[in-house]
């Protein structure tokens, strides 16, 4: 397989749930904690987090989640830990388009693909993978790069 090119990906099958008690703690924690990952996220000496921008499906409003992410050929894989539920999935999903900072650069990125754990797995270390196992993780977003000259705004004949 060249360096551009990607096995033909598999549907998932389930990604971690919490009841909604368990979501709001999850939520208030992050609200503590993201400003001060957001901070480091994205760096080239940061390869294990980077950061999502989107915007608001209803508000319209910029967000810039840190997530961990991976580059993957010529695409980056993202774990969906809170599966379909995730704002921030629903954003991206939504738009059909977000950037990823990542190792120190942005990267328009656009068809948003979910994608299992066999398709994602050569992108993260084998710490990663196992971790993934043990939580039962197998859902994984997938954004291609977008070609240079690429514009949202003309993303309706792209998908």
């Amino acid at each position: 397989m060249s360096t551009g090119q990607l096995p033909a990906p598999r549907a998932a099958s389930n990604a971690i749930s919490f009841s909604p008690r368990a979501r709001r703690v999850i939520r208030f924690v992050a609200r503590l904690v993201n400003p001060l990952v957001l901070r480091m996220a994205g760096h080239r000496w940061m390869p294990i987090v980077g950061v999502l921008h989107h915007r608001g499906r209803r508000s319209g409003r910029a967000y810039a989640t840190p997530l961990g992410m991976r580059p993957l050929g010529d695409s980056f894989v993202m774990p969906r830990t809170f599966g379909a539920n995730a704002a921030w999935y629903r954003n991206v999903q939504a738009a059909g388009w977000a950037v990823v900072t990542w190792g120190g650069a942005d990267h328009t990125v656009f068809q948003p693909q979910i994608v299992d754990a066999a398709t994602a797995k050569p992108a993260f270390p084998r710490y990663e993978r196992l971790l993934f196992a043990l939580l039962g993780l197998d859902e994984f977003l997938l954004l291609r790069r977008a070609p240079a000259g690429w514009r949202a705004d003309a993303r309706a004949g792209e998908r």
